[in-house]
């Protein structure tokens, strides 16, 4: 029986039934199955305009059940200072994969977040070292919050460097989550002394210009590299990338938006000198780290099979516990057309 209508879920209900845990474990698995070759590859459609733009992704869950799975997110960078208005918002349109049904419309923002940060904590899992104990992040903002919580799941952490240009944010992301997650936090002004004593760096800022230093960095750190979602964006030194081991999210989309577009652009690697996609790691079809020394980037630009698999995992569950509302966009409620007029 099909039931009638599509689910509408608001941001909140999104947030209350999408973990942390499940974001990752859903994430890792959908990692998996795309470097087994049973994920197509995602679309995607960018949208300019003189104050922002917008960016529609794309992607198909084959399986016993098939989704497809649509995001448009609208970036707009002025938002919160001229209308007091999120810089993203968006919405996620989940569909049957069988007849085209429209399933659910999601509000994105906190799908966004989770499987953004669901992807840093899958590449850590691989990448890191084992038993690293000791990050900085980066930005200090709900991006950054999210990377910590998810970090926590895979990694044994104890120690975190917190650092934002704005040291008010820094100071209050501290205070908000050291008791949260049981954890030491101290913010930080010079971030090249916090780099040299971390295993792990996370930077999730809008920089348009490289802060993490190549000679800051310390021999056997992971770096997920998570800001660079677009040509202007950038956080990493290029001698860094072209130096370091670099694993994209998205080859191409690492290579044309990412943090190591800027290192080809300067003619300091090539497309070629990407060690792997995430998904190839997963899948355990190229190798990972291979010394303690080793420096590792994860270039995460964010793409579409992250985004499906969350909003399965929230429309499923919602489908279980009977949450959100129903409208049927496909109620008639004129003449159809063909019918016959009334004579008067």
């Amino acid at each position: 029986m099909i039931a009638d209508g599509t689910l509408l879920l608001s941001r909140g209900e999104v947030d209350r039934l999408l973990s942390v845990q499940a974001c990752i474990d859903a994430v890792e698995n959908v990692f998996r199955l795309q470097g087994e070759g049973k994920v197509p590859a995602p679309g995607i459609l960018a949208v300019k305009t003189a104050q922002g733009g917008l960016h529609v992704k794309a992607g198909l869950l084959p399986g016993a059940k098939s989704y497809i799975v649509a995001k448009l997110n609208s970036n707009f960078p002025g938002n919160r200072a001229e209308y007091d208005l999120p810089t993203i918002q968006g919405l996620v349109v989940l569909y049957d994969g069988e007849n085209g049904r429209p399933l659910a419309v999601l509000d994105s923002i906190d799908i966004t977040i989770k499987r953004t940060a669901a992807a840093s904590a899958v590449a850590a899992k691989y990448l890191a070292r084992p038993g690293s104990s000791v990050a900085t992040l980066c930005g200090c903002g709900q991006q950054a919050a999210a990377q910590l919580r998810a970090l926590c799941a895979v990694l044994p952490l104890r120690k975190i460097y917190v650092f934002d240009l704005d040291p008010s944010a820094a100071q209050n992301f501290a205070m908000n989550l050291s008791d949260e997650l049981q954890l030491e936090i101290e913010p930080v002004r010079d971030l090249g002394p916090a780099l040299q004593k971390s295993d792990v760096c996370v930077t999730c800022t809008t920089a348009n210009k490289f802060f993490v230093r190549k000679e800051d960095v310390a021999p056997g750190t992971f770096i997920a590299a998570v800001g660079a979602d677009d040509t202007h964006k950038q956080e990493i030194d290029p001698a860094l990338m072209a130096s370091a081991k670099v694993v994209a999210d998205s080859l191409e989309q690492s290579c044309s938006i990412g943090d190591t577009h800027h290192a080809i652009d300067q003619g300091l690697m090539r497309k070629e000198d990407v060690h792997a996609e995430l998904s190839e790691i997963v899948a355990g079809h190229k190798p990972v780290r291979t010394s303690d020394d080793e420096i590792i980037v994860f270039d995460s630009t964010g793409v579409a099979i992250e985004d499906a698999v969350a909003a399965v995992v929230v429309y499923e569950k919602a489908m279980r516990a009977g949450h959100g509302a129903r409208f049927d966009f496909a109620a008639w409620s004129g003449p159809r057309p063909g019918d016959q007029k009334l004579s008067s």
